[in-house]
């Protein structure tokens, strides 16, 4: 291999090291975390789908329904789709359009949710609160 080839390759090679990177590790910068208090009624929180999730993640009550609303102002096809993979819900999201998903999750824990392609992320934090 000639030393143009080396470079070439180097070249590549770290190239989809940052892709990979970008797509898999990269943080999207701090999202604001949203609280949801109330025992019984139904809170509602607004989450923008431009880029990723915004906010990112959202602290819950268990046990206390919620209604998440998905403003999808982002055209890719990435974000045509959210999942959460542990409640068995995946809702189609209409570019320029908002989309609802109530839940009510009986277990504390941390929940990811995801595009469908699994490039922007999100977290929903279950808390036993009192």
């Amino acid at each position: 291999m000639t030393p143009v080839d080396w470079v070439v390759t180097a070249a590549g090679v770290a190239l989809i090291v940052v892709i990979n990177w970008y797509f898999f590790f990269a943080e999207r910068g701090v999202a604001p975390v949203t609280s949801v208090d109330g025992a019984s009624e139904l809170a509602e929180v607004p989450i923008v789908v431009l880029g990723g999730f915004s906010p990112a993640t959202i602290r819950v009550r268990r046990g206390a329904p919620v209604r998440l609303v998905f403003d999808r102002q982002d055209t890719s096809s990435c974000s045509e789709e959210v999942v959460f993979p542990d409640f068995g819900v995946r809702k189609f999201l209409p570019a320029g359009a908002k989309t609802v998903i109530e839940l009510t999750p009986q277990a504390a824990g941390t929940f990811g949710f995801s595009c469908g392609m699994s490039m922007l992320r999100g977290t929903l934090v279950v808390e036993d609160r009192g």
